[in-house]
């Protein structure tokens, strides 16, 4: 479990480390202010806000790699910030960029593998398999999209407790963002926590099965798909069936107008509509009265 207290974080301004300029610029106050939340275990969570709403920058929080400086961030009741060992080895996290050494996959494997305690060759060899990729190859000559792959199947191989992944979409074709949510959901487990943090949302929302939607404060929704699903109904309705007193909210679409209502115990559930319900969020975040 992690368990996230009332964390405050800022980035700060240090002079003489260039790297920093860009967080420094984007961010002058508080990104998270007495920020509470809780991932449970065998969960694959969708993170998602507005751009600078700090979800890239919780997931480094999360994983210890950037300390709040208020609160506390724990994994099994162990602050996150300390980075021990015994707990790094069940935590991964799969950065938007990154870059891979100019080695053989099986050398990358050799040095990194013994880190992770569950490491599965047979785990790796079936993520490149499911994304189309050879099993032995030089990562120093592969494309952004095929090295995005392989990460991302180490990191799925790794059998860590927590896998942490930012935009994992980003850089991959039509078919393989198919295959993305397949691996990943080939490689679920119980005790396993993945949270994705996207804009992509068509990409992934097939995969979810609990969806957080953050401020900078708050978290504006904290639900599993079951839940909203049984509780609201995502349809396309024509002008005027859209002025109903069961509708939420509504937007004009090709097909007429997407609306969110509220569900009928009588009718039959209807699938996630991601895009529309973060709208809706973030609407009625922004004191707007909802349609």
């Amino acid at each position: 479990m992690i368990e996230i207290n009332n964390i405050s974080f800022k980035y700060v301004s240090l002079r003489g480390l260039p790297f920093l300029k860009s967080d420094t610029a984007r961010h002058g106050d508080n990104i998270f202010e007495n920020f509470s939340m809780t991932l449970n275990e065998g969960c694959v969570y969708g993170l998602l806000g507005k751009n600078g709403t700090g979800k890239s920058t919780l997931l480094y929080i999360i994983s210890g790699l950037l300390s709040p400086q208020h609160g506390t961030v724990k994994m099994d009741g162990v602050e996150t910030r300390l980075r021990r060992p015994e707990m790094l080895r069940e935590m991964f996290i799969v950065p938007e960029e990154f870059d891979l050494p100019p080695v053989s996959l099986d050398t990358y494997v050799k040095m990194n593998a013994p880190f992770y305690p569950n490491f599965s060759r047979d785990v790796l060899d079936t993520c490149l398999r499911d994304f189309e990729l050879p099993l032995s190859m030089q990562l120093g000559k592969l494309s952004m999209g095929q090295k995005k792959k392989v990460y991302m199947s180490f990191a799925l191989a790794a059998g860590t407790r927590l896998l942490l992944m930012d935009e994992p979409t980003n850089g991959l074709d039509i078919p393989s963002k198919s295959q993305f949510r397949r691996v990943v959901a080939n490689c679920m487990t119980d005790s396993r926590t993945v949270v994705i943090s996207t804009h992509q949302v068509h990409d992934v929302e097939q995969l979810l099965d609990h969806i957080l939607m953050i401020n900078r404060r708050e978290v504006l929704l904290n639900a599993s798909v079951a839940d909203i699903c049984s509780q609201y109904s995502f349809e396309i309705r024509q002008p005027g069936a859209a002025d109903s007193d069961d509708v939420l909210y509504a937007e004009p679409s090709l097909q007429g107008n997407s609306v969110i209502a509220r569900r009928n115990e009588a009718s039959p559930e209807t699938p996630l509509n991601l895009e529309l319900l973060f709208n809706y969020v973030n609407r009625t975040d922004n004191n707007q009265e909802p349609e």
